[in-house]
């Protein structure tokens, strides 16, 4: 059994993860975490989230001393703001344990996206160097070698699985850029939400327009520019994501079909709906990404839909264990 502990275990994906490791066959949930500076620290885990009781009892401790907490545990999860990931992750790095690292802090290597998108300088270049970009069903070769993953973002995972497989298969146009609209639930903001991301205060409206953080990650992993527009739903979980492409000449929809097909047959949490349109409903609390696809003449319309908290964040990591360490793929999961 591997010891792991998270770090950030009072927010969402925290809280997910703490269930996922616990119900794991290989994982022994070791230690959850938060800042000294937290109003969670001390607390029992159920007593944020009464639906743990008599599943996860633990106490939520203060993260005081890095070296020793790190000199005991073999995994450690990152569900921490980008920053804080940025400045600790190198203290677990050091005492050779495997980091998942589910914020923003080296899922792109390029200096300069960091202060421009996330309002800080990186300096763990080295290891911004040596992360490995996270996304499940595509480095798996590199996810297995990895000291450091890099967890995608929520609206990432589920922008690029519906279109790397026909991007890297040479069916899409780069000229024309795809166009992503995505619409996500209000989980998506944290627990620590402001009044604009409060439930009762949402209507469906987009933000970021041209200048979200994802649209680069997209476009850095895809090696294709994209146009990406979130919208904030007034639901809980989940993420829906349209995107608009055109085919090269001559492409045909069973071209297409084949290519999902063949990408993701072996995929134990990617499901192709064909012509079905899917929907969030069909995924919220499931690692799963549902995939469908519709084509007029170049035109070629993706919908996939994923849980932003599961496979959009804890349920990825988790996967990503499981490719690292040699474990059943869906171990913890289903």
């Amino acid at each position: 059994m591997l010891k792991a502990a998270i770090v950030g275990a009072s927010g969402y994906t925290g809280a997910e993860l703490a269930k996922i490791v616990n119900r794991h066959p290989n994982l022994t949930l070791s230690g959850l975490y938060v800042s000294q500076q937290s109003v969670d620290k001390n607390k029992c885990l159920s007593e944020l989230y009464p639906q743990l009781s008599g599943v996860v009892e633990q106490q939520i401790l203060p993260l005081n001393d890095i070296a020793e907490i790190a000199a005991d545990i073999d995994i450690v999860l990152l569900a921490t703001e980008h920053k804080v990931s940025h400045d600790i992750a190198d203290q677990f790095l050091a005492k050779q344990c495997v980091v998942f690292d589910l914020s923003g802090a080296f899922r792109v290597r390029s200096e300069s996206f960091y202060q421009e998108f996330y309002g800080f300088e990186h300096q763990e270049l080295n290891w911004l160097e040596q992360a490995v970009y996270g996304l499940a069903e595509w480095n798996q070769e590199q996810i297995k070698e990895a000291q450091l993953i890099a967890v995608p973002g929520c609206y990432p995972t589920a922008s690029q699985l519906p279109l790397k497989p026909l991007l890297d298969a040479g069916l899409i146009d780069k000229n024309q850029w795809p166009v992503i609209n995505a619409v996500s639930g209000v989980s998506g903001a944290g627990r620590k939400a402001g009044l604009n991301n409060s439930f009762c205060q949402v209507s469906l409206q987009p933000y970021g327009i041209f200048t979200h953080r994802h649209q680069p990650e997209i476009a850095a992993h895809l090696d294709c520019d994209v146009i990406f527009t979130p919208h904030l739903g007034n639901f809980k979980r989940g993420i829906l994501a349209t995107t608009s492409c055109k085919l090269n000449k001559n492409v045909t929809i069973e071209q297409v079909s084949n290519i999902l097909t063949e990408a993701y047959q072996d995929a134990d949490l990617v499901r192709l709906k064909g012509q079905q349109a899917p929907a969030i409903d069909h995924v919220v609390d499931t690692p799963y990404c549902d995939i469908g696809w519709q084509q007029k003449g170049e035109h070629l319309i993706l919908v996939s839909a994923i849980d932003n908290i599961l496979k959009g964040a804890a349920g990825q990591a988790v996967q990503c264990i499981n490719i690292r360490f040699g474990f059943e793929p869906t171990a913890g999961l289903l």
